[in-house]
């Protein structure tokens, strides 16, 4: 149902499998100690990993969804031509509820990736993904409030789709000992076929 890769102009988006992914290359950039490990996962909802075994979990988990047509995890490499090219830029998703006929995305980036407009050329993609092929209604997205540098990014590419935003979820996310804010914005399967013409 989901492909196990997606092409843009400068990313590949390969299938998170065991057979595509290596568990070590990925845990080195998630794991507690990776680089910058801290400022990256501020704002998401998953903590690093202590093990390989957690990341192993991961790939597992994400291998099930797949089976299940419940959503698709995507490791992100920059093309030839970019700077880091085949390296683990980050992983993206699409996680669908079918009684909704809504696909949620998702990212996170390592930071020697932040501010090249990945963000929002993978959207493109996943949505192309969800509309065309899934024949899905609604593409949402959301980021924990405080986040700023998705916001901006989210803006742009929901603007760009014909989306709009959609307010603000209280108490969304647990996080530790707090419960977290966010903010949702959707793109409806009419606003992007009206934003390609």
């Amino acid at each position: 149902m989901f492909p196990e890769e997606l092409e843009t102009d400068r990313l590949r988006l390969e299938a998170i499998t065991h057979d595509r992914v290596d568990t070590f290359d990925l845990y080195r950039h998630t794991a507690h100690d990776a680089p910058d490990i801290e400022e990256i996962t501020e704002h998401l909802s998953w903590t690093p990993h202590t093990t390989p075994k957690e990341t192993k979990e991961f790939i597992d988990m994400s291998e099930k969804n797949r089976a299940e047509a419940a959503g698709s995890e995507y490791i992100i490499r920059p093309k030839e031509g970019e700077d880091g090219a085949g390296e683990i830029a980050g992983t993206t998703g699409l996680n669908v509820k079918w009684e909704t006929r809504t696909g949620s995305l998702g990212l996170w980036l390592r930071k020697p990736f932040w501010g090249r407009g990945y963000s929002g050329e993978r959207a493109s993609v996943l949505m192309e993904l969800a509309f065309d092929r899934l024949d899905l209604e609604l593409v949402a997205v959301e980021h924990l409030a405080g986040n700023e540098k998705s916001r901006r990014a989210i803006e742009k590419y929901v603007e760009a789709h014909g989306g709009q935003y959609d307010g603000i979820l209280r108490n969304r996310h647990p996080d530790g000992d707090v419960v977290r804010d966010a903010h949702r914005f959707t793109v409806s399967r009419e606003q992007w076929a009206e934003s390609r013409e």
